[in-house]
């Protein structure tokens, strides 16, 4: 499989599988898949977060606040790999339980990952709530 298949791949396996967990309240599937090496950032929907230690404050306010995912797609609308580096670009549909409460939205999210070690790892998350 070439790169951009193998990428895609780990996308549409690990990195769905986290997103689940994390709506589900379980941050530490999404944490694994982060970078442990700074420069990391989110540019969040709801809160942002920059450096290692308010990236796990971050995860954990966010399953703290999750529940009950009844669902989770990604409609991803682009991608690409070079060499040690990808992103992707598209929109998160999801209906969870946010503080008690049921929930569904959709978030435009673009994500860069950088290589580490032979493995895929997030190094930037942007998202925002579409609003059309």
């Amino acid at each position: 499989m070439s790169d951009r298949g193998d990428f895609l791949a780990w996308v549409r396996t690990a990195l769905y599988e986290a997103e689940v967990a994390l709506h589900n309240g379980d941050a530490g599937p999404r944490r694994e898949l982060w970078s442990r090496n700074d420069p990391v950032s989110v540019m969040g929907a709801w809160r942002n977060a920059h450096g290692q230690q308010e990236l796990d404050d971050l995860f954990a306010s966010l399953a703290a606040s999750f529940s009950d995912c009844t669902s989770y797609r990604l409609e991803l609308q682009a991608y690409d790999v070079a060499d040690e580096m990808a992103y992707t670009a598209g929109l998160e549909h999801t209906s969870t339980s946010v503080d008690g409460q049921p929930r569904s939205y959709v978030l435009r999210a673009t994500q860069v990952y950088r290589r580490e070690g032979g493995e895929w790892r997030v190094a930037h998350r942007h998202g925002d709530t579409v609003t059309e």
